[in-house]
């Protein structure tokens, strides 16, 4: 049943666009337009896809394989444009140059956002990659690009093509970022067909396609991770001095951290100091935004946490096909954009349960089936990590399995399951197409306020919602570092 839940917009989302008939999908899909917001989509999900994997392939071998000053912390420091929703670094940036639009603004500024999804499992590849078939490949007269590619690449291979489906996934998906921009992609079109009341069949056609890409994506990083060879052995790693090209190394390590949160968040503070905006800050309705947004992500992430559990403790204890379906129906929505998921709910809320159209009810449910794959993951670790061996004494000490999970399982795997339920509440709070379409009348997120205002150029007004989001933001990742903190102690 809790899998089952994840699987509704998608269900639902096929069932509307069959109705509409073959005639008018054809119609649909061979119009101009469609064809041009699709090229769109794909032309900018593989060009910054692309950047992604050489910049933050070539950042995380110069983390791993050059001696840098204060190492770690530039490893911190070339994560963290992953803290920063798309659409507020692209607001940060229009704040600088407000002309700023088209392709090449896109793919620049999601190339800094997403760059991180590919340099941190590649560094963490890179350290568990064997040394020893590199320096065979340099005596046999292999160049250092030639011995990488030769020997290196095929053990780190697999961690860089899952980063690169995240970076796809995550550019397909947008819809923020490309309306500030005014790139028009597939989530603009559903979106504008979306509002116009007379053609919403064309949004649920449009909303399809866009799934349809998602997972060719993911079928054919599953196909590229099958065909990896992998290398056994482990040795010291090579660790090469930077000499004279410390600054330009360090320069590509900054790059994305730089156009992606600092200049961002320099614009953004500018903003926020100018005494017409100060003077300008409607407190009551920021109040306002702030509580819905919290409120919201800490609904949805009691409620994601509750299905999740059940999916993560089968996961992590048993095995088998049915097992593996549950499982996958779980992470279902992570290859459904925000936008798609959304419009699938108020289609579905409009007919099965019109009662609850534009409630929090449905928007608290489409953040669970955004975001409950972030919690499965979480919580299946810290289970799986708790000694079957525990459980098994409590059992012959005449514990019932119910008071057994509650005193052993559930708190030693707490941790995890904590930090399942903030990774759900820091990503509502930053989401934004699928609240757009669902929020209640009159309520109003961070995240929405902050889109109406710079989609209307008010820079200024945007400020303070911008500012908020960030520090709302940042209460859950402190409360995640600590958390992960006495988990590591634990262990």
């Amino acid at each position: 049943m809790c899998a089952s839940a994840a699987a509704i917009p998608l269900v639902y989302l096929v069932v509307r666009t069959s109705e509409a008939g073959l005639a008018e999908l054809l119609d649909t899909l061979l119009r101009p337009r469609v064809l041009q917001l699709t090229l769109n989509s794909v032309l900018l999900a593989a060009s910054v896809t692309v950047s992604c994997l050489i910049l933050g392939t070539a950042s995380a071998w110069v983390l791993t394989r050059v001696r840098l000053p204060a190492g770690r912390a530039l490893l911190i420091v070339a994560a963290l444009p992953l803290a920063v929703p798309s659409y507020l670094a692209a607001y940060g940036w229009l704040v600088w140059l407000p002309a700023l639009n088209g392709f090449w603004a896109a793919w620049f500024v999601m190339t800094a956002v997403c760059t991180p999804y590919v340099t941190l499992p590649v560094a963490a590849a890179l350290r568990g990659a064997s040394g020893d078939l590199e320096a065979v490949a340099r005596t046999l007269g292999r160049g250092p690009l030639g011995a990488f590619r030769a020997a290196t690449w095929p053990q780190i291979r697999p961690a860089a093509i899952s980063g690169a489906l995240l970076v796809c996934l995550y550019s397909l998906s947008d819809f923020g970022l490309v309306s500030m921009l005014r790139f028009q992609t597939l989530t603009w079109g559903i979106n504008a067909a979306y509002g116009a009341s007379f053609d919403r069949n064309q949004a649920a056609l449009l909303a399809l396609v866009l799934v349809v890409l998602a997972l060719i994506v993911v079928a054919g990083e599953r196909k590229s991770r099958g065909q990896v060879e992998r290398a056994g052995g482990r040795s010291t790693l090579p660790v090469h001095r930077a000499g004279r090209w410390l600054a330009p190394l360090l320069a590509l390590i900054l790059l994305a951290p730089v156009a992606g949160i600092v200049v961002p968040l320099v614009g953004l503070v500018s903003r926020l100091l100018d005494a017409a905006t100060l003077r300008a800050v409607d407190v009551p309705r920021l109040l306002e935004a702030v509580g819905a947004t919290l409120g919201l992500a800490l609904a949805a992430a009691l409620v994601a946490a509750v299905l999740a559990l059940p999916i993560a403790a089968l996961a992590a204890r048993y095995r088998g096909r049915l097992v593996a379906t549950i499982e996958a129906v779980g992470f279902l929505g992570h290859g459904l954009p925000g936008i798609v998921v959304g419009l699938s709910l108020v289609f579905f809320a409009l007919a099965a349960v019109p009662a609850l159209y534009q409630t929090s009810v449905v928007l608290v449910f489409a953040y669970v089936v955004l975001f409950m794959p972030r919690a499965i993951g979480s919580m299946r670790s810290g289970i799986a990590a708790v000694p079957g061996s525990l459980t098994d004494v409590s059992r012959m000490l005449g514990h019932s399995p119910l008071v057994t999970w509650w005193r052993v399982t559930a708190r030693l795997a707490l941790p995890g399951i904590g930090v399942g339920a903030l990774l759900v509440a820091i990503s509502v709070m930053k989401e934004l197409p699928a609240t757009l379409l669902l929020r209640p009348t009159g309520i109003s997120t961070l995240s929405t306020e902050l889109w109406s205002r710079t989609s209307v150029f008010e820079f200024g007004g945007a400020a303070p919602y911008a500012a908020a989001l960030v520090v709302l933001a940042a209460v859950p990742t402190v409360l995640l570092s600590g958390i992960r903190g006495v988990a590591k102690e634990k262990s």
